[in-house]
Formats: structure tokens, C-alpha cells, sequence
């Protein structure tokens, strides 16, 4: 396989570590914010402009491109790299996010999932074998296994369960997947619970697959949970795969999971925030439509090296959003990417030179339950 991971660095005062991730279409330098992108496009950049911001490796969406365009027009066109002209690495989610995001239009069985489309009312079947086969398709570098992720809050049976059912379809995942050039992860659920996250991490990791991700967390429990959940999950995960937190896109959550040893994250809040007209800087939130923006001729934040502070104003990307000009999007759009980008990669240089633990201390202070 064309996959390997390598830690070269680890901090004395925490279990975070700075690593190399080798995919087929590239190096990921690791800890590493991945951009979300979910139909094949991170919403308003071309290419150019997320390579720009420092984005290693991006998501894509398994069931909503079985929907649109296609798995087979994707595979005609070349694979999903060539379709949307992006030359790095990429990573598809399985569809297992759906089972949890549109509860209220499915139907979960041991055989998978039936789902009613919010397009057009199309039923749709997905099962840990289809969902292979759609990836096996669009041909990221990275897969995910199909699992289903539980709700907050459930109960202790309704996760076991669902926990249960994830490693049964993971079996069947891995029966199902074709592909060599292709890393199928498996993802751990759990809920809420210790002992069920700490069972099913170990049966997980029996499996020696290529890497492995932590699911079913930031869907609705409050930051210490999580905090607790990534803390207890975590090591009990192979020293030498990547792991790899999902749907997790904060300062705090992000730095504290990187000291408990996570590699990778994906989250929608940078574009998500900037089609709503806010800003991150600095680990704040900026809401640029606000009047005080509108004479202020300054950067975005003068440290930050992106396009968007080198050459733009608050003031006028505060008057291109309340004009509501789509270039205002693609501008916070490019800025919030960068910021959490970068903001994983000072960590990975904190941790090369050992002094994570100092120079993010107000980040990792532990929650208050």
C-alpha cells in the first residue's frame, strides 16, 4: 500500500505529536486541520485558492455525491481528484453522519440504512457494502468505514447498540473494500460511555487497519464530554496509525484532543461561519456585518499571512456582505480556513521544538464540569 505513518516528534509534557501521513497524492503534515467539502468543492474556492490557504488533505461526502452527480460519473471523469482539479490527498465519510443527521428520514436495520432523499423523496439504500462501493468509486485516498452514530442524548442501550452495529458493519466494510490504493479507517463509537468507547477502541484496533477515527462525538454533548471522550479513547488507539477526530473544528477541542495524541480533524465551522459573515481571529468570532466594521481600514488580523489580510479591509468585506456579494463569502472563506490551518500547524512546530504544553496552556485548560 501507498500509505505509511511516521511520528517524529512527540512532546515530553502531553501525548501530542507532530507526524507525517504518506497518501497516494501526497504528504499530510501532522496535526492537521482538514477542510470539509462536501460535494466535491469547498463552497466558494477553486482549487488554487484552498491550496493556498495551507490545506493539506479535504473531505468529501460519500452519500451526497452517490446522490449528485454520481459515483459513476465521477469514475468516468477520472476519480474525484481529477473531477474537482484538486492534486492532494482526500478523504470521503462514509455516509455514516447521515444516519445521525437526517434521523427523521431513515430507517436503520442490521442490513444498513434506508433513507428517503430531501431532494426529491428518491429511497435510497445504503449498507456497509454500497457505501465501500461508492468510495471504491470516487477513489479518495482515504475511506471510512459505515457506522452508525448515536444521538446525544441516548441511552446506555440504544449505544451499545449502535456501537455494536458499527464493528459488525466494519467487518463487512473491510470484506467489501477493493481497493490497495485506498486506506479504509475504522471509527470508534461509544457515545458518552467509557467503557463502551475503551471496548470498542480495542476491538477496533485488532483489526490493524490504516488508521482510525473517533465518531460520534461534537453531535450535541456539552465541551467537557468530549473532552472526557477524546481523553479516555484516544490512547488506546495503535501508536503507529493516524488518528483522526471527526466533525471537530475549535481551538480548545483541537488542542486538547492534539495533547491526548489526535492527528487529524475535519470540521464545516470555517466556511459554515463565513456564509454567515463571521470571522475567526484569533480564537474569537467576528461578525463583520456589524456597523462598527464599517470605517474600519484595517486587516482582518495583521499577523495572519492570507490573501484576504494582505490586500482587504473589515470595512470593505463588511460592505460586500451586507451588499450581500459573494466575493465577501469567498474572502472570509479563505481567511477562516487559513486561521485554522495555521493554527494546527503552530502546534505541530510547538510540538517539534517540545514547548506545546507552554505555549498553548489557555487552550488546554480543562473545561469545568
Amino acid at each position: 500500500m501507498d500509505f505509511s505513518f511516521q511520528c517524529i516528534a512527540n512532546c515530553s509534557q502531553t501525548k501530542a505529536r507532530a507526524g507525517l501521513f504518506v497518501t497516494p497524492h501526497g504528504v499530510v503534515e501532522t496535526p492537521r486541520f482538514m477542510p470539509v467539502g462536501t460535494l466535491a468543492n469547498v463552497k466558494t474556492l477553486t482549487p488554487a485558492q484552498l491550496q493556498a490557504t495551507g490545506a493539506q488533505m479535504i473531505l468529501a461526502n460519500t452519500y451526497h455525491l452517490h446522490l449528485q452527480p454520481g459515483e459513476d460519473i465521477v469514475a468516468r471523469a477520472g476519480g474525484l481528484h481529477r473531477f474537482m482539479a484538486w492534486d492532494g490527498p482526500i478523504l470521503t465519510d462514509s455516509g455514516g453522519f447521515q444516519v445521525f443527521s437526517l434521523s427523521e428520514l431513515r430507517e436503520i436495520s442490521d442490513q444498513g440504512v434506508t433513507f428517503r432523499s430531501p431532494r426529491d423523496g428518491q429511497i435510497i439504500h445504503l449498507t456497509p457494502e454500497t457505501s465501500i462501493q461508492i468510495q471504491n468509486a470516487l477513489g479518495a485516498d482515504v475511506i471510512m468505514a459505515f457506522d452508525e452514530c448515536p444521538p446525544y442524548p441516548a441511552s446506555r442501550e440504544q449505544v451499545t447498540e449502535a456501537t455494536y452495529r458499527t464493528e459488525r458493519w466494519l467487518e463487512r466494510c473491510i470484506n467489501a473494500h477493493q481497493r490497495r490504493d485506498q486506506a479504509l479507517f475504522g471509527i470508534v463509537q461509544g457515545g458518552v460511555y467509557p467503557e463502551l468507547r475503551r471496548q470498542a477502541a480495542l476491538r477496533l484496533a485488532k483489526f490493524d487497519l490504516p488508521g482510525y477515527a473517533i465518531g460520534g462525538v461534537s453531535v450535541g454533548e456539552p465541551a467537557e464530554l468530549i473532552e472526557r471522550i477524546v481523553q479516555a479513547t484516544t490512547p488506546l488507539l495503535p501508536v503507529n496509525k493516524p488518528r483522526y477526530l471527526m466533525g471537530v473544528g475549535t481551538y480548545r477541542e483541537m488542542a486538547q484532543a492534539i495533547a491526548a495524541g489526535v492527528d487529524l480533524f475535519d470540521c464545516v465551522i470555517p466556511t459554515r461561519l463565513a456564509r454567515h459573515g463571521s470571522a475567526l481571529v484569533r480564537g474569537e468570532r467576528w461578525n463583520l456585518k456589524n456597523a462598527r466594521y464599517k470605517e474600519d481600514f484595517t486587516p482582518l488580523d495583521v499577523e495572519c499571512p492570507c490573501y484576504v489580510c494582505q490586500h482587504f479591509t473589515r470595512a470593505y468585506i463588511s460592505h460586500l456582505l451586507r451588499a450581500q456579494e459573494i466575493l465577501g463569502y469567498t474572502l472570509l472563506s479563505i481567511h477562516n480556513i487559513t486561521e485554522l490551518v495555521r493554527f494546527t500547524e503552530r502546534i505541530r512546530d510547538a510540538i517539534l521544538r517540545d514547548c506545546f504544553r507552554e505555549e498553548f496552556a489557555p487552550w488546554l485548560m480543562t473545561v469545568s464540569v
